[in-house]
C-alpha cells in the first residue's frame, strides 16, 4: 500500500500514488456525475414529463433548481478529482469539499419546493 519509490523518482509532480487510491478517487468522480445525471433526470421529468399540477412558477422552479443543482456538481466534481489526485501525489492531507453541504442544502430545499408544490393551491 505504500509509496513506489522507483516510481517517484524524476517526477514534478510528486509521486505516483497506490493504483487503488487514483481508482477510488475515480469512482467517487463518477459518482458525483451520477448524481448529475439524475438530477438532471429529474428537471426533465418535473419540466416536460409529469403531469404535476401545481403552480407554473413552483414547477419551473423545482425544475430549474435542479438542473443548476446538476451543472454545479458536474462543473465542481473536476475540480476536487484533480485536488485529490494532487494532494495524494505529495503525501498531503485531502482537501475539504463544500461539494457535499451544496448538494444536501440544495436537495433539501428542492424537496420543500416539492412540499409547498404538493400541498399549496
Amino acid at each position: 500500500m505504500g509509496s513506489n519509490p522507483d516510481r517517484e523518482r524524476g517526477r514534478g509532480d510528486g509521486g505516483e500514488p497506490d493504483y487503488r487510491f487514483t481508482l477510488a478517487n475515480e469512482r467517487t468522480f463518477l459518482a458525483w456525475i451520477r448524481t448529475a445525471l439524475a438530477l438532471v433526470a429529474g428537471a426533465v421529468a418535473v419540466l416536460h414529463l409529469v403531469p404535476l399540477e401545481w403552480h407554473g412558477a413552483t414547477q419551473l422552479s423545482v425544475g430549474l433548481a435542479l438542473a443548476v443543482l446538476a451543472v454545479i456538481i458536474t462543473g465542481y466534481a473536476p475540480v476536487r478529482w484533480r485536488q485529490v489526485q494532487r494532494a495524494m501525489r505529495h503525501g498531503q492531507p485531502l482537501p475539504t469539499t463544500p461539494l457535499p453541504l451544496i448538494t444536501a442544502v440544495g436537495v433539501a430545499l428542492i424537496c420543500l419546493a416539492v412540499v409547498v408544490g404538493n400541498y399549496w393551491p
